[in-house]
């Protein structure tokens, strides 16, 4: 490639991440920040990455972020945070606004990570469908991958498991304990976004990726327990309880924001799980499996990091 790389997110989890990945592989990359005086953004100047300072709820902020590029990474989900009802709406705009400016200032391909199940029924999952079609219609070729969990030393769903397994003596055993997933790995996932960029039957499809193994919620808690070397928590029962009382018990319990707990419990009610493995057969990556990806990542947690 002889553009940069535009990569949305950057001061995120995955972002900042994959950022980095792209530059160590010798990839030109910008960064598109909402602050760039903030201490993340400061973060990636003292790295040495181009910023652009711009928001995609305010399309006027865009302009010239894309010149250069030819390709773009848009990661960006607000996950209910603050409460806010049309948070789908506004997601779909924000993606809608980010397309236009790709296709107008000729950027060839955006690469998306969404998530996965067949039937979104959460408005958490349901609107990262959305915005993987919005991005779709309005702008250039798109690379739409698809994946569970993400496991993760900062990654929500990481932290969830985490905190309950580290705060609770014993637990209540909601229906949706019994559901299955997919997860994959941190550094998986970034491998799959990073040769997306030389793996051209990748550009205008949907990719489902995961790890290879498929667990329920309620072992991947019994696993997050042998990983953190404690014994594994007792579960109660509860089938009754919703999802989302589930997720005011967890804003309770943990320090996850109750914004955040909320979209992740409600998608919990049907799978996540690969149903069409055509598209990670594209790549030669061999992803490691739950428990070596969880030891990582909490050797990796800088909360779990002593003195």
């Amino acid at each position: 490639m002889t553009g940069k790389v535009l990569v949305t997110g950057a001061t995120g989890f995955v972002g900042g991440r994959l950022a980095a990945r792209l530059a160590d592989s010798g990839q030109q990359v910008r960064c598109l920040v909402r602050d760039r005086h903030g201490a993340r953004a400061g973060t990636l100047a003292r790295d040495g990455f181009d910023l652009h300072e711009g928001d995609v709820t305010r399309p006027e902020t865009l302009r010239g972020a894309g010149r250069g590029v030819d390709v773009a990474y848009y990661l960006i989900h607000s996950m209910g945070r603050g409460g806010a009802r049309d948070f789908a709406e506004g997601e779909r705009a924000a993606a809608t606004s980010f397309a236009r400016m790709a296709r107008a200032e000729g950027i060839q391909r955006i690469i998306y990570l969404g998530g996965l199940g067949d039937r979104p029924v959460s408005r958490h999952l349901r609107s990262r469908h959305e915005t993987a079609l919005a991005l779709g219609d309005e702008g250039p070729p798109l690379t739409y991958f698809r994946a569970g969990m993400v496991v993760g030393p900062q990654s929500e769903s990481y932290r969830t498991l985490r905190y309950l397994v580290q705060r609770l003596p014993a637990m209540i055993a909601p229906a949706w304990l019994k559901t299955l997933t997919q997860p994959i790995g941190i550094d998986d996932t970034l491998t799959y976004l990073t040769e997306a960029l030389t793996v051209q039957a990748s550009t205008g499809r949907q990719i489902q990726i995961g790890g290879p193994d498929v667990l329920s919620y309620g072992e991947m808690l019994d696993r997050m327990a042998v990983a953190l070397n404690v014994r594994r928590r007792p579960r109660v029962p509860v089938p009754l309880i919703t999802p989302w009382l589930s997720s005011l018990w967890i804003g309770l319990v943990t320090p996850v924001d109750a914004g955040v707990a909320r979209p992740l419990i409600e998608g919990l009610s049907l799978p996540t799980v690969v149903t069409d493995p055509t598209g990670m057969a594209l790549f030669e990556i061999d992803p490691i499996g739950f428990d070596q990806a969880l030891r990582r990542a909490v050797a990796e947690d800088p909360e779990l990091a002593v003195g």
